[in-house]
């Protein structure tokens, strides 16, 4: 399939969500604008990472700038998104590798998502292309403003932390039945 470039610059909604119930869920990055959606599947570390990564940024941004660049401190409580991801939800690629920058001369942020190269081991980041223009891979790119990626990292957050409970003794995750827990040699728990 050739390349396609899914760029939002802004899209009207951003968001990370979920479809199938905690155990088997799949995650997805969605972004709207108009009659344009596109939705791409990644993994729920993914998620967590962008969202956690972004919130650094965006903290760093804030602390350059000495507090003068439009970015809020925390996530405006009137921008939360709740609402569940747009259908069709209809897969444009896998997520592989992403990039996350902040435009100083916008003051944007702006977060790209690359789709898995599958001719090489993307999983583990080494030697992953950077996106340039000859890169064969298809791409979402996203420009965000500062209260909006604030937005996006908290409802991501939330989503990933909406899954399994984690077992209080190693921590995997806890299935309704139960399971059977290293830490108490294998005792069923």
């Amino acid at each position: 399939m050739p390349r396609q470039v899914f760029d939002y610059d802004p899209p009207d909604r951003f968001v990370a969500g979920t479809v199938g119930p905690p155990g088997s869920r799949t995650f997805f990055l969605q972004a709207r604008s108009g009659a344009s959606l596109t939705s791409v599947a990644l993994e729920k570390t993914q998620v967590s990472a962008l969202a956690e990564r972004v919130e650094e940024l965006l903290d760093e941004v804030v602390r350059r700038s000495g507090g003068s660049a439009p970015v809020p401190a925390v996530a405006p409580s009137d921008a939360g998104d709740t609402a569940p991801l747009d259908t069709p939800i209809e897969e444009e690629f896998r997520v592989g590798t992403m990039t996350l920058a902040w435009d100083g001369d916008r003051q944007l942020v702006v977060i790209e998502c690359f789709e898995v190269d599958e001719g090489t081991e993307e999983a583990e980041g080494a030697g992953a292309a950077t996106g340039g223009d000859d890169d064969p891979r298809s791409v979402l790119r996203v420009h965000l403003s500062g209260a909006t990626a604030r937005s996006f990292a908290s409802r991501a957050l939330a989503v990933v932390a909406a899954g399994r409970p984690p077992c209080p003794f190693c921590g995997d995750p806890l299935e309704p039945s139960g399971h059977v827990c290293p830490r108490a040699n294998g005792y069923r728990r």
